[in-house]
């Protein structure tokens, strides 16, 4: 066991909540109003989380682009216990990667979260693109080195051996997985330094970790701080709102990007809204938009492991339905561009606009719809990934790629998910028109 750095932490309460006094309600006709449907291109082949499926489960894609020949860039996407998977434009799989087996026959399996990539990663063998992994099953982040003409598959391990946990202080703490969870990578243009965002599960915890080169090739890191989101939200009737979750379990964040033009990290809190604040978790986060269930009361019930919700108020927002999942960052060469999130609870994507000055204001929507009996869209959607970048004949306009929560058809009575490919040049066309 390697002795756990001591972070700075900052600790934000209640009281953080009055940002919202400056965030408007929007009129709740939102909820009914019709999206365009954008079908997607192609679709991975299905991942079943069950003993003959490896235990693998479609989570949270990456898009690396080849710019020595971008027809040929590839889509890295975890898997959870299944580990992580590579496909290619037409999404199909050229390499599959186990996640690490327990450390003890006793203790939690590795499993694979979520992936962000980290461009041109000074090793000491020189500049290499990196697959960084947030491994909840053992509190870690992995690393991958990216290298196309590698015979027997583009990524290998260069992990070091000596990272320590994320969060938990042993290997018991590690078992009850309030871990690695929820990640983003972010490269600062002023120091050239790159490092990684983790968030906790079930805690409001983010952690900036500093990724860092050994003299063996591998690559490690260090925390450099810590910050606490909200758990509880003082309303505008002046009472106090707590999500309603299991006991012991505080309102997680998983979906996270960082905008490279200026640090600042997006955060989706799942069951609360999308936060924005700096990305070396040194300012006050500011609530840019917020759920449709966010204010409502509501009770767990122990016997269906369920919450009970009571009236709502109205104090939610109307583009997002709980969960908040996948963030992304579409990127327009004049500097625009768009913060991409899933609205899980309604199985649609919202935009927002990426410039601040604009204040981050909602551009629009869409749902991925299915193209065929045997091609669909995507339910319950975790993670997403775009890259608005030519990739080659299939994509000229770029590449969208969005985690399909509920694969069908259906194998029997088996549960599928798989990673759906759009072309974004079709998304861009459906929105901006």
């Amino acid at each position: 066991m390697h002795r756990h750095l001591r972070p700075t932490v900052l600790v934000l309460g209640t009281a953080l909540a009055t940002v919202l006094a400056a965030v408007p309600a929007g009129a709740r006709t939102a909820e009914s109003r019709s999206l365009p449907t954008i079908t997607p291109r192609a679709e991975t082949a299905t991942l079943y989380d069950d003993e003959q499926g490896g235990n693998a489960d479609a989570d949270d894609p990456a898009i690396w682009r080849n710019a020595a020949d971008p027809g040929r860039s590839l889509v890295i996407a975890t898997a959870k216990e299944g580990g992580l998977r590579v496909y290619d434009l037409d999404a199909r799989q050229v390499q599959s990667i186990p996640a690490p087996p327990p450390a003890a026959e006793d203790d939690a399996p590795g499993r694979f979260n979520n992936v962000d990539l980290v461009s041109g990663f000074r090793l000491v063998s020189g500049p290499a693109d990196l697959a960084v992994v947030s491994d909840r099953g053992h509190d870690r982040l992995r690393f991958y080195r990216i290298d196309p003409t590698r015979p027997g598959g583009p990524l290998t391990d260069v992990t070091s051996p000596t990272a320590p946990p994320v969060f938990s202080a042993d290997q018991a703490e590690i078992n009850e997985q309030r871990t690695a969870y929820g990640l983003a990578t972010w490269t600062d243009r002023s120091t050239g330094r790159s490092y990684a965002l983790a968030s906790r599960r079930n805690d409001t915890r983010i952690a900036l970790l500093e990724l860092t080169a050994a003299p063996d090739g591998t690559v490690g890191y260090r925390t450099v701080r810590t910050l606490d989101l909200p758990a509880s939200f003082r309303l505008p009737d002046g009472s106090t709102w707590t999500p309603c979750a299991e006991p012991g379990e505080l309102p997680q964040v998983e979906g996270m990007v960082v905008d490279p033009a200026n640090g600042l990290l997006y955060a989706g809190q799942e069951d609360v809204g999308i936060w924005r604040m700096p990305a070396d978790l040194t300012g006050t986060p500011r609530l840019l938009d917020r759920v449709r269930e966010y204010g409502v009361p509501a009770v767990y019930d122990e016997q269906t492991e369920e919450c009970v919700a009571g009236a709502d108020p109205g104090y939610g927002g109307s583009r997002l339905s709980a969960d908040v999942e996948g963030l992304a960052l579409l990127t327009e060469p004049d500097g625009d561009g768009y913060v991409l999130a899933s609205s899980q609870g309604d199985d649609t994507f919202a935009l927002y606009d990426r410039e601040v000055g604009d204040r981050n204001e909602y551009e629009g929507g869409f749902r991925v719809g299915a193209a065929s009996a045997t091609l669909d869209g995507s339910e319950e959607c975790d993670g997403a990934a775009v890259l608005n970048a030519p990739l080659g004949s299939r994509y000229p306009r770029g590449l969208l790629v969005v985690q399909d929560g509920h694969e069908t058809p259906v194998d029997g009575e088996r549960e599928g998910t798989d990673f759906t490919f759009v072309d974004l040049g079709a998304v861009l066309d459906r929105v901006d028109s």
